[in-house]
């Protein structure tokens, strides 16, 4: 049984949406977008979690997703972040991404509303089947308040065009559960995971520290995915500390975006209700910059 959605395996970045007073920072932007280019990333991930989309209009939702498709312009794979938690909203998301000629769309699980396992059957369905776009079933229940379960994802694995999921629960015997009964390509959710994920059939990670320092996590990915699992480990704990305090520190993207306003590639500026890391969290993610190597 073929593998689907092959061709998103490696790093995709969920990349953050950087502001200048208010308004989306476009020239910033496109520089984020080509640095990724230029580093080798395979896929671009807009208007995620990383990338603020909650506090973004639907005009500037569809806004972003476009110019990144155009800035790409057929580089690299722009798979936007389009979920929502009414299927009707979500939907019209998804089929503004498919027209701004995306390449496959990146679907959180409906949140707050907390469906039972048929309502995500059916949400996800409806987004299957009602457009042309892959679909990335995107599982985090730390932020969603309910998991996907394994046994909802082997039958969503029957679809056509769900050929991904984002496996952000933390969980190795579901991402195992999940690998062993469906054709699904799993990208992990969360940097940290990436080589325990790999380790036991993920192909990739749609990864936050990507946005600092792409080459490296593509060295893990193309490392575990060889099988050369010493030069995957060393990559691994090169990165390990650098990954935990993206996601450790404050709610992502608040220490991103400080780690990128002190590597002067954003201004750092958030909106409310994300507010900019504490003097204290700044002091040790400027620690760990530092040791890293990146100042």
């Amino acid at each position: 049984m073929a593998t689907k959605g092959k061709d998103f395996a490696g790093l995709s970045v969920a990349l953050v949406t950087p502001f200048k007073q208010g308004e989306v920072d476009y020239d910033t932007f496109g520089a984020q977008i080509e640095f990724q280019i230029e580093a080798g990333t395979t896929c671009l991930v807009p208007v995620g979690t990383t990338g603020e989309s909650p506090t973004l209009s639907h005009d500037e939702h569809d806004r972003v997703i476009d110019f990144v498709v155009q800035k790409a312009a057929g580089r690299i794979k722009v798979m936007p972040g389009v979920g929502s938690n009414s299927t009707a909203e979500a939907l019209r998301l998804t089929k503004s991404a498919e027209k701004a000629g995306a390449d496959a769309a990146l679907q959180v699980a409906p949140y707050y509303n907390k469906p039972t396992q048929e309502g995500f059957y059916q949400h996800f369905k409806a987004l299957a089947e009602e457009t042309g776009l892959q679909q990335c079933v995107y599982n985090i229940p730390g932020r969603t308040g309910k998991n996907v379960e394994p046994e909802t994802i082997a039958r969503l694995a029957e679809l056509e065009n769900i050929t991904m999921v984002k496996e952000a629960t933390g969980q190795m015997d579901q991402a195992s559960q999940i690998l062993g009964t469906t054709n699904l390509t799993l990208l992990s959710g969360d940097d940290s995971m990436t080589l325990p994920y790999m380790a036991v059939g993920g192909e990739g990670v749609i990864s936050v520290v990507g946005n600092i320092v792409p080459r490296d996590m593509i060295a893990l990915v193309n490392a575990a995915a060889s099988g050369d699992m010493a030069a995957a480990r060393a990559q691994h704990h090169k990165l390990f500390a650098l990954c935990r305090e993206m996601l450790g520190l404050a709610t992502n993207p608040i220490p991103l975006k400080a780690a990128m306003e002190m590597l002067g590639r954003d201004t750092g500026e958030m909106r409310l209700p994300m507010t900019p890391l504490d003097d204290a969290g700044r002091v040790q993610l400027k620690q760990s910059l530092t040791a890293y190597g990146l100042l």
